[in-house]
């Protein structure tokens, strides 16, 4: 049995808890949020663990692993403090605001040999493994082409992912990291030879301090691949989500999408010139599915060698889609990131 301390105790960082303490393989002993109300509603899942106030107290409940659920900006810094402190960590995607700051994770998470992972739960559900397998099979022959598209109709609840200090970025690092993630897992992380974005706020180029809740990108991936993403906060959706991953190739083509505006139901298709087949349909009970999967490797000794991959190959696309200036990155080259103070939301 493994011990695990929480921070950051939102809908999401409760999700997640029950996920991994459902599993049998984990209990919580410690619970960290400024917001006392969501820690109380986390301890009924958990009664005896201890509230604290602070990470350093959480830390010093000495867990076996700590997920942090917190705004983007402190995600890097949080994440070095718990390895340095001996502690594997699972963190809410992004890892960090640039890939600078996701290299400078990874080279805390190896210096300490901690198992890290990363919530890229869409990797997860039933539809995109189902496609994972059929690729990986041969069925759609050659792969030449992928359409990924994530827009959010309501868009963010939390002012802080309004402020490019805190969250990084807008719509682009929220939604499409997931789509740039499944899109290089799939093909097992080729090298991106090119890389562009288009970045709007309310319909005009993004400017000064403003971040996206509009982004386009291509990519052309080393295999052959070219990949095209959009995703949006607020659009004139006529749902509530629209979610798709479509992927063509020279014998087929797969498409996993939403049912009904959900964010949540997904359904999976493969296509064959006109004709259609589904390959499954919800429901499906899949968002604690990667939370689950790194309490099953910790609780196995799982150490860095461990970790979720891709993590510095998805930040540098992401980068480039900014617009960045593409240089060759090894996380060696990367010794600070800015100092964060230690506060949950």
């Amino acid at each position: 049995m493994i011990t695990l301390g929480f921070l950051g105790l939102g809908w999401i960082g409760r999700n997640r808890m029950e996920a991994m303490l459902a599993t049998g393989e984990a209990k919580a002993v410690g619970l960290c949020d400024p917001d006392f109300g969501s820690v109380r509603q986390a301890q009924e899942l958990a009664p005896d663990a201890q509230i604290v106030g602070s990470f350093d107290e959480l830390l010093a409940c000495e867990p076996d692993g700590v997920v942090i659920a917190t705004p983007s900006a402190l995600h890097a810094e949080q994440c070095i403090r718990a390895f340095d402190a001996g502690t594997a960590v699972f963190c809410q995607k992004p890892l960090g605001r640039t890939a600078a700051e996701v290299g400078t994770v990874l080279d805390a998470a190896e210096r300490s040999d901690r198992l890290i992972g990363v919530d890229l739960s869409y990797r997860h559900t039933a539809a995109m493994q189902t496609i994972h397998e059929k690729i990986r099979a041969g069925e759609l022959g050659q792969v030449f082409a992928a359409g990924l598209t994530f827009h959010n109709a309501y868009g963010p609840q939390s002012g802080w992912f309004w402020d490019p200090k805190l969250s990084g970025g807008g719509c682009l690092i929220d939604l499409g990291v997931h789509l740039v993630d499944l899109a290089l897992w799939l093909f097992d992380f080729p090298e991106v030879v090119d890389a562009r974005g288009t970045l709007l706020r309310d319909g005009h180029p993004r400017a000064g301090d403003e971040v996206e809740n509009y982004a386009i990108g291509e990519l052309t991936l080393a295999n052959g691949v070219h990949v095209s993403i959009a995703c949006s906060w607020n659009l004139n959706a006529g749902t509530g989500a629209a979610i798709e991953a479509t992927f063509y190739g020279t014998e087929g083509g797969a498409q996993m999408r939403n049912e009904n505006g959900s964010f949540f139901d997904f359904s999976a298709d493969l296509f064959h010139g006109r004709n259609r087949q589904r390959l499954t349909s919800p429901p499906d009970d899949w968002g604690g599915r990667a939370a689950a999967e790194w309490v099953s490797k910790l609780a196995a000794g799982e150490r860095f060698a461990g970790r979720t991959t891709g993590l510095l190959e998805t930040a540098l696309a992401l980068d480039r889609l900014y617009g960045s200036d593409y240089q060759p990155f090894t996380r060696s080259q990367t010794s600070m990131i800015c100092s964060l103070p230690s506060v949950t939301k």
